[in-house]
């Protein structure tokens, strides 16, 4: 099952480029995500092979969508994201395991235990079970690559579309992986079956039972394919046994090495029934290791299994080798070496010169209700800013903005902003402004244009005109959509004037209908934004006072009573903003006196 054809080299990946090799193995020809950290880099790295085009969808939803289109032509196909994008896109995922598929069809999803770029903790094997769809989970880099092969072959023998569950440790560590060549597919032809692709009722009913008779074979499948297997102790007699899976797994055999027997799941669900029931019978001490929800371990305790799991492991955060060690071998743990120096505490904080700083300082001077989205400006929610008052799922500011006015009528407050990045915009922002538009609440709402998605990494999206390769591709002028969706008053500013965005966010807060601002100007990170010579304090001229210290800049800190610039991180002129602060004139351009 796991043999390796025609291997031409060894290499070491993150388990995210390991599973990019795997959907160019497998002959996959069409990927469509939207980028979410921890899985970004897979359609990145997928975008590197020529035989699989790639894109960048403006959702979760459309991508999967596109991603079925793409099956249905008879297609291997792939669609990404990270966890909690699988809620945006599982209205198509339901009732694609209805359907089935006709190319093969895997979905990759990213959860993010301990929640490092994530507003949740949820558990995707939840969505597997509840839409009843396999769900495959690699351990290191080298399964990613082989189960992202075998879940196209799960897709295609079983009718059903395949999700392959990473975490930010499989995501981002890196293994040895031993490459193959790419197996081409035939285009399977494309056949009309309406009674299978169109879910009326009548059909649907149809269609119901074979997803039950499909469960029920995908679990007798992983009983005996392999996928499942059964590690032993090296002493027979052993009597105490761990089920585990995903990176738990690693630190399960790190700790304990062949001295327990381990069921290792590499597809959790469904359920391998049999094989855990055969596991279980002569053992006396058995763990669940999963971390997040105790999925398996409550489906053991239903099979009437008397299993150890979240009675000894917290339900929250990562695991680790340490946490295993301790809890459950009982060993002293170093927990982490102790420096003598202790280092200052650093918060996130958005970068030198970020475009984003000088709109959230004017929210802030005008004491705005800020309701907030996902993106790096979600950081304006820190010190010394502080400026964001909420911050839901993506496109929620616009819809949310819209909720708190209409429902307050009256005597809801002037200064309520609703905030949102472009490609949040063009993610989900558009429905709300549409609520907006429709229903006239006089809400003002901020489009902060960056030109890229930043907070993933500078990925391309409709609004920049480029594609992910870099390409010229079609771009939405964002002016013409808002006015199109019935705004009439549509503002544009440059967020690092401050004196521009407080008279422009004064008149739109004032105005007797809905409006919107956006303010534009590129991300400093963008390779196309030059580093412009850093500026200088003046120590005469500077008395300390610390207003520029206001805009939360990191390239400022306060030395002996007086403001310094770090060289290495000022952008110098390309912002601007601590000069604006200053009422002294004591920042400088370089060669002033």
């Amino acid at each position: 099952m796991f043999e390796t054809k025609g291997a031409v080299m060894k290499e070491l990946m993150l388990g995210n480029k390991a599973f990019a090799r795997g959907l160019y193995e497998a002959g996959c020809t069409f990927a469509s995500s939207y980028p979410g950290t921890p899985s970004t880099e897979i359609t990145e790295e997928a975008a590197k092979y020529e035989e699989i085009y790639c894109e960048w969808a403006p959702n979760e939803k459309v991508a999967m969508e596109a991603a079925f289109g793409a099956s249905l032509a008879g297609k291997r196909a792939f669609c990404g994201m990270k966890h909690v994008g699988l809620n945006v896109a599982a209205d198509p995922l339901f009732t694609m395991s209805y359907t089935g598929v006709r190319g093969g069809l895997v979905v990759g999803v990213a959860d993010d235990p301990g929640m490092h770029s994530s507003q949740n903790e949820q558990d995707t094997r939840h969505h597997a079970i509840a839409s009843k769809i396999p769900v495959l989970e690699p351990s290191d880099s080298q399964e990613t690559l082989e189960f992202v092969k075998i879940a196209f072959d799960i897709s295609e023998r079983f009718d059903t579309p395949v999700i392959v569950k990473m975490c930010t440790r499989i995501s981002h560590s890196q293994s040895v992986v031993d490459t193959s060549e790419r197996e081409e597919r035939e285009t399977i032809p494309y056949v009309k079956d309406p009674a299978k692709y169109v879910m009326v009722p009548a059909n649907a009913k149809i269609r119901h039972p074979f997803v039950e008779e499909r469960t029920k074979k995908l679990a007798e499948w992983g009983n005996t394919s392999g996928i499942n297997r059964v590690e032993k102790a090296a002493d027979p007699e052993c009597k105490r046994g761990f089920i585990t899976g995903s990176t738990s797994y690693q630190y399960i055999k790190e700790v304990f090495g062949d001295s327990v027997f381990v069921l290792k799941l590499g597809m959790p669900y469904p359920f391998p029934d049999e094989l855990i029931k055969e596991f279980a019978k002569d053992l006396d001490d058995i763990t669940v290791v999963e971390e997040m929800d105790p999925i398996v371990e409550d489906h053991c305790k239903a099979l009437g299994i008397n299993v150890h799991g979240k009675d000894l492991l917290p339900m929250v955060g990562e695991y680790s080798q340490n946490l295993i060690a301790k809890v459950l071998a009982g060993q002293e743990v170093d927990e982490e070496s102790k420096c003598d120096i202790e280092t200052p505490v650093r918060p996130p904080i958005m970068c030198p010169g970020c475009p984003h700083r000088g709109i959230f300082y004017t929210l802030k001077r005008n004491k705005c209700i800020v309701i907030g989205d996902i993106g790096c400006y979600t950081l304006a929610a820190a010190e010394p800013l502080a400026s964001m008052d909420m911050t839901l799922c993506m496109g929620a500011s616009v819809s949310a903005t819209h909720g708190f006015l209409k429902a307050l009528g009256e005597d809801a407050p002037k200064n309520v902003v609703g905030v949102i990045g472009d490609s949040t915009f063009i993610h989900s922002g558009m429905t709300g402004l549409a609520e907006i538009a429709y229903n006239q609440s006089n809400a003002t709402i901020v489009i902060l244009d960056n030109s890229t998605t930043g907070m993933t990494g500078q990925q391309e999206n409709p609004t920049t005109g480029y594609n992910i390769k870099g390409d010229p591709a079609g771009k939405i002028d964002l002016e013409a959509l808002v006015k199109a969706m019935g705004i009439r008053r549509v503002r544009v500013v440059d967020p690092l004037d401050l004196k521009a965005c407080n008279a422009v966010v004064k008149e739109e807060l004032a105005a007797d209908e809905p409006s919107v601002i956006i303010t534009r100007r590129p991300c400093v990170l963008l390779k196309s934004v030059k580093k412009l010579p850093a500026l200088r304090v003046n120590p005469d001229k500077c008395t300390g006072c610390g207003a520029c210290m206001k805009i939360g800049c990191p390239a400022l800190a306060m030395k002996d009573g007086k403001v310094v610039v770090d060289e290495t991180l000022c952008v110098g002129s390309g912002c601007n903003l601590c000069t604006q602060m200053c009422g002294f004139g004591a920042v400088e351009y370089p060669g002033e006196e």
